[in-house]
């Protein structure tokens, strides 16, 4: 069975240009040497990955270290705030919607 965070792996292992894309996507400006190490430094977590596949196991672990309840409140009916409470202590507001920063 392959975990998660191995497909992650194989997933950014196929290329080099994985490691600028994750670069690019934290925003992180790596040297040529940075690049090479940090191919390195993930092909040998991908094999210390593939070692652990290697182990055979024959039952399912579920191991919860504290007892796992439900949190959950119930729902209760209250009244909520009126469009004036709502739009009181904004200036960003256009109709009668919030405006909030363009994604």
């Amino acid at each position: 069975m392959l975990s998660p965070i191995k497909i992650l792996f194989w997933i950014f292992m196929e290329e080099r240009i994985e490691v600028e894309k994750i670069a690019k996507l934290a925003r992180l400006k790596l040297t040529e040497e940075e690049i090479k190490k940090f191919e390195l430094d993930l092909k040998e977590v991908k094999e210390m990955f593939d070692e652990i596949d290697k182990i055979e196991v024959k039952e399912n672990p579920c191991f919860h270290p504290v007892e796992v309840k439900n949190v959950m409140r119930k729902d209760k009916v209250r009244k909520g705030f009126s469009l004036k409470e709502v739009f009181s202590n904004t200036e960003q507001k256009e109709k009668n919607f919030l405006k909030g920063p363009s994604v």
